[in-house]
């Protein structure tokens, strides 16, 4: 005991001077930061985007002022290079409760390619995403009708092209409106709103005075078009000045006010105007969507409880009472009928590709249960869009970990198929589904780094990719498929038969082909409505938040999935169709067909350019993404299905 104390005291000591030689950091957006009033209040710019092209692109790649001393990367997480961000400094000075009036930031004089660049990128809809203490900026505009609105997501753009003459116009003044908030006992400010409002202004210096852009003298100088101590408003447009134009040897003179305004939003609640984008889209339309869901599924469980509860007790039933009737008796009776028919043959191995089948049953699973553990881990707050790259950098990692599930999965459903090839199984699950992603990520980064787009991963994290997948994830498939493989052989309540049974011709109706077609439907019906919000989230940057509501319907749409699978099993039972392992995997896979088929029809919304790579990025993620939806409705319809089958041909007495 003494000697146990001992050592207890010395790992103390030792722990102590470890904790001695660390130094806190700050993650902005984790724990709040108290600005002093005068206190630099630093924003970074991202990546500009467009919804109509997909494709991010360098802030610094268009004729903008640059930070003195050149752009510096700030240091990004590996999820961030995923969804191609790219965070560096920029040139504007904010200081904490220091106003700013039409101060000139820089003057670019336009070459002919930097015009053409600039007026190419405004023409495809790019945006600003400017970033002050984590938060995003938001748009400040004025609608049709002429009243000011804001957007809080999707940055803000960075200029317009007239309907009528089809002029560009760039915004090359910025009005940056910033509110800040003083915590009980705390001495310091901290920021809690952000907001731009974009403006064009053809700037010209009084007197006739023109600027090389280089002296310190135009910084200076008083600008005709900008009034002395008075911040420029939209509601004074065309009133003493005219927009600027992007034309060759055209100078444009950048300029920026700076607003503070006191705000009572707590540091803890600044992001809630961001998530709700200001109560745009209301909470009834989510809790209609799970109404909807919720119905769905009661209206199903109750024809499962109505037909195939009712009929099962019926069947199994007059199944065992033939079986205690005499040789003679069962003469009397009539020929049996029905799925005992095929006990002989109902556990019999896929005779197409049964290999294949557990491959993707266990990929299948990997997924579904990575996809639970993020949407819980999101549904807490863990992965808050407050921290870029998060939900990806989840994704993999639960991803890697959930390995294990695949090998074990895949490794007990092929040892119940007696198959040999077992290193192969493994090796398969392990590579197949994220060979296909890496395959054609690496296709896309390939290409995008063609068009010097933010989203072009570098080199060293596609290595740090392969290394997760290899390494990590790999190892831990054959660790779950060697612990499979070590259990029991999963037991079946019936013999097979060494030949096997021939299966009627089915009515139109029965037709397997036919059933899994329509068998997509009710789950599809099920989670449509939230689907279009994740969409939107998804290819139009836009913030999503729900996923409470998204945990919901993702457990509504397995359980509506195996409830259908189910069913329409049993129906092929009767029907005397004994080959159900594909049938139930394609039944309830065929809810990502028609998700697929609804990427179609949501495409329009993006109004994309005619630039092949948007057609080629949207539809092949799209695919990506409804491969693994057709993997995890799969095996959730494959796994429920043998349950189910075990369980009723386990309560009839066969000889």
């Amino acid at each position: 005991m003494t000697k146990l104390r001992s050592m207890m005291a010395k790992a103390s000591v030792f722990s102590m001077a470890i904790l001695k030689t660390c130094h806190g950091f700050y993650v902005p957006g984790v724990r709040p930061y108290e600005f002093e009033q005068g206190e630099e209040v630093p924003m970074k710019v991202n990546s500009l985007t467009s919804i109509h092209t997909q494709l991010p692109k360098d802030y610094y790649r268009l004729p903008f002022c640059r930070p003195t001393g050149g752009p510096k990367m700030a240091s990004e997480n590996l999820g961030e290079f995923l969804t191609g961000n790219k965070i560096q400094n920029s040139p504007y000075s904010i200081n904490m409760l220091r106003e700013v009036y039409c101060q000139v930031l820089c003057q670019v004089t336009l070459t002919k390619l930097e015009a053409h660049t600039l007026a190419t990128h405004i023409k495809y809809g790019y945006h600003n995403n400017w970033i002050i203490d984590n938060l995003p900026g938001a748009s400040v505009g004025l609608s049709g009708s002429g009243q000011q609105q804001t957007h809080y997501a999707g940055g803000f753009p960075i200029g317009f092209i007239t309907k009528d003459t089809k002029d560009v116009y760039v915004y090359n003044h910025v009005n940056i409106m910033l509110e800040y908030h003083n915590p009980d006992g705390k001495d310091g400010h901290r920021v809690v709103g952000f907001a731009v409002e974009p403006m064009s202004i053809a700037h010209e210096y009084s007197g006739g005075y023109e600027w090389d852009g280089e002296s310190s003298e135009g910084f200076t100088k008083p600008l005709s078009t900008c009034k002395a101590n008075e911040h420029m408003n939209l509601d004074s447009k065309g009133t003493y000045y005219s927009f600027q134009k992007v034309e060759p040897e055209q100078s444009i003179i950048y300029t920026y006010d700076v607003t503070w305004k006191y705000s009572e939003t707590a540091w803890a609640s600044r992001w809630d105007v961001y998530l709700s984008e200001d109560h745009m889209v209301p909470a009834q339309v989510h809790w209609y969507s799970i109404t909807n869901s919720i119905l769905v599924v009661l209206f199903l469980s109750l024809l499962v409880v109505s037909i195939l509860v009712r009929s099962l007790r019926r069947d199994i039933a007059g199944y065992n009472a033939m079986e205690a009737l005499t040789d003679e008796e069962k003469e009397e009776e009539l020929d049996e009928s029905g799925w005992k028919l095929v006990h002989a043959d109902v556990f019999r191995p896929p005779s197409n590709y049964p290999m294949a089948f557990c491959i993707m049953v266990g990929s299948g699973a990997q997924i579904g249960l990575c996809a639970f553990f993020t949407i819980c881990c999101a549904a807490v707050g863990f992965l808050s869009p407050a921290r870029r790259g998060s939900l990806m950098t989840a994704t993999l990692i639960f991803y890697m970990l959930c390995g294990c599930l695949a090998g074990y999965v895949s490794s007990r459903l092929y040892k119940s198929f007696r198959g040999r090839q077992w290193q192969m199984c493994t090796l398969a699950t392990a590579t197949a589904f994220p060979g296909l992603c890496f395959m054609i990520f690496i296709f896309f980064n390939t290409i995008l780094a063609f068009f010097r787009s933010t989203a072009s991963v570098p080199f060293l994290d596609l290595i740090i990719l392969a290394a997760m997948w290899g390494c990590i994830s790999t190892p831990l498939v054959f660790m779950g498929s060697y612990r499979g493989y070590k259990r029991e052989s999963i037991s079946f309540p019936t013999v097979t038969s060494m030949i096997a049974r021939e299966v009627p011709e089915p009515t139109p109706v029965m037709k397997p082909m036919v059933a899994i077609s329509m068998a997509g439907m009710v789950p599809f019906a099920a989670a449509y409505v939230e689907l279009f919000f994740i969409m939107t989230s998804l290819w139009m940057d836009q913030f999503y938040y729900v996923f409470g509501f998204t945990l919901i319907v993702y457990l509504i749409l397995i359980v509506t999935c195996a409830e259908v699978t189910v069913l329409l099993c049993y129906y092929q039972l009767c029907a005397e169709n004994h080959r159900w392992w594909w049938f139930s995997f394609f039944a309830s896979g065929s809810t990502a067909m028609y998700m697929f088929l609804y990427s179609f029809f949501w495409f329009g919304s993006l109004e994309a350019s005619k630039m092949l790579i948007t057609y080629m990025l949207y539809f092949g993620y799209m695919f990506l993404i409804c491969t693994a939806m057709f993997l995890v409705t799969g095996s959730v319809g494959a796994l429920t299905s043998l349950w189910f089958i075990r369980k009723i041909f386990g309560t009839i007495k066969v000889d």
